[in-house]
Parts: C-alpha cells; structure tokens; sequence
C-alpha cells in the first residue's frame, strides 16, 4: 500500500472510520511497545517529528509520503536524517510504518496516541459548539456540569458557529446535546406549525358536521 500525502488536519480526518480504525491500531501497538521496552514518555519523540519536523517542513513530508520514492530509500532517509537523533525504540516505529505504506498517518496516531492518554488518565474529550468564543465563566459551568453528570474529566474541545445565535452544541462521544438557540428556534417553528395545522383540521371538522345533522 503506498502512502499518501501527510494532513496537516487530522481531527478531521479520523472523522473516517477506517483511517481512525488503521490509526488507533498503530497508536495502541505503539503504547504496548513503549510500555514493554521501558519507554516512560513515548510521545515525546512522535510529538517532536510531527509538530517540530513535518509541520515546519512540509518538503521533507512529501519526500517520505510520495510515491515516487521506493520503500528501501524512504527507510534510508530514516536511517541518515532520523535515526541518528532519536531513539532506537522510535527509529524502527518509524521503518515499521514504512514497511508498511503507513508512514503519511503519523498525524492521525499523534491525534489517537493523544485521545488514548487522556482516557487511561481519567480525562475524555467533548466538542464545544458555540455562537461565539466561550466566556471563562461559560467554560466553567460547561465543565461542572460534565463533570456532575459524567464520570470523567472532560477536555473541551471548542469550535465557532455564528449560525447556531446563541447556546451551545455538546458531543460526548456519539451523543449529541443541543442546546442551540437555532435549535430551541427550530423546535418552536415546528411546534408552531403543528398547532396552526390543529386549528385548521378543527375548523374543518367543524364546517364538515354543522349542528344540527
């Protein structure tokens, strides 16, 4: 399988299930390992190549990713430019993911490698959709209340949305609450709509049997 170019956003792009089902497999073989071979702080050295290395030169992650460059001179690369300035234990991490045609994913297993850290450490990530940036009063509140009602640490994750006009958008895992003006608007329109076209049924059942027949 050859790799294709690195992304620059890999958030998004674990939306895919199988590119975050590839990844959490790389990241959670990558944990396994460090653990076996006394690896106390694994992701260190991935967190210095992608965010130190590849986001600030984007050439040198072209040159791993391409297909033009065979898999024997890629692991050659690691060999002269990498290896010598990092650890064995991250060295042949890196020549595995090449042998593998997986060496454009280090973004998506730095985004997992993060998510799983957080979870063995009592922390979970929500998305945060607001109107406008939260005030620190905001976040706190948002931040007692998952803390009261789930049993974990919440790590907000916030994102900007003019169109939701007030309230926010909470995702906890696959679970949805929205308590968005627009939503709140929609649901009113809805309820609105529904009781006019009551009133006009009733009319009509009215009209259709006077008093009388």
């Amino acid at each position: 399988m050859s790799d294709a170019s690195f992304k620059s956003s890999p958030a998004s792009v674990l939306e895919d299930p199988g590119t975050l089902a590839v990844a959490t497999m790389y990241a959670q073989s990558y944990l396994t390992a460090a653990a076996e071979n006394g690896v106390t702080a694994p992701e260190e050295e991935l967190n210095s190549l992608v965010d130190d290395v590849l986001a600030k030169n984007p050439e040198f992650g072209e040159l791993l990713s391409s297909d033009l460059i065979g898999r024997d001179d890629k692991l050659s690369i690691v060999d002269r430019v990498l290896a010598p300035k990092c650890s064995e234990f991250f060295a042949n991490f890196l020549r595995v993911l090449i042998r593998h045609g997986r060496i454009s994913m280090l973004p998506q297993i730095q985004a997992v490698l993060e998510k799983l850290q957080e979870e063995a450490s009592g922390k979970r990530r929500v998305r945060v959709k607001s109107a406008r940036a939260l005030s620190t009063s905001s976040r706190s509140q948002i931040v007692a209340h998952l803390k009261s009602t789930f049993d974990f640490e919440p790590v907000l994750q916030e994102t900007i949305d003019a169109s939701l006009l007030g309230g926010v958008i909470l995702q906890v895992g696959d679970t949805v609450y929205d308590s968005s003006l627009r939503s709140r608007l929609k649901q009113l329109k809805g309820r609105l709509v529904e009781k006019a076209f009551n009133e006009i049924q009733s009319g009509r059942d009215r009209f259709s049997h006077p008093e009388g027949d």
